[in-house]
């Protein structure tokens, strides 16, 4: 069985800073991407970045702002999120892909992030 855990959610004002983490454990191998995606009520959750080896890809509102990096050895994925804006208010989500003969998706239960004065 396969757990994807994110932490690092909270209340932050707008210009502030948040590091999200996420971390996989169980029986996962072959992990080949991590990312983070978000999502308000009543809206499609949508891509904030992806990491594939040493490849990276940002959503556009989020692009020069936030950054992802992954721990291969701790089958984590980090986000660090900096100049935070209100409308960056979302549930934040961890996928893992895994890619052994077949794909397979992991997600996790997500961590709400509120930027608010």
């Amino acid at each position: 069985q396969v757990q994807v855990v994110e932490s690092g959610g909270g209340l932050v004002q707008p210009g502030g800073s948040l590091r999200l983490s996420c971390a996989a454990s169980g029986s996962i191998f072959g992990i080949n991407a991590m990312g983070w995606y978000r999502q308000v009520p009543g809206k499609q959750r949508e891509l904030v970045a992806t990491i594939s080896g040493a490849v990276t890809n940002y959503g556009d509102s989020v692009k020069a702002r936030f950054t992802i990096a992954r721990d291969n050895a701790k089958n984590s994925v980090y986000l660090q999120m900096n100049s935070l804006k209100p409308e960056d208010t979302a549930v934040y989500f961890c996928r893992v892909v895994t890619r052994v003969f077949v794909t397979s998706e992991y997600w996790g239960q997500g961590t709400q992030v509120t930027v608010s004065s």
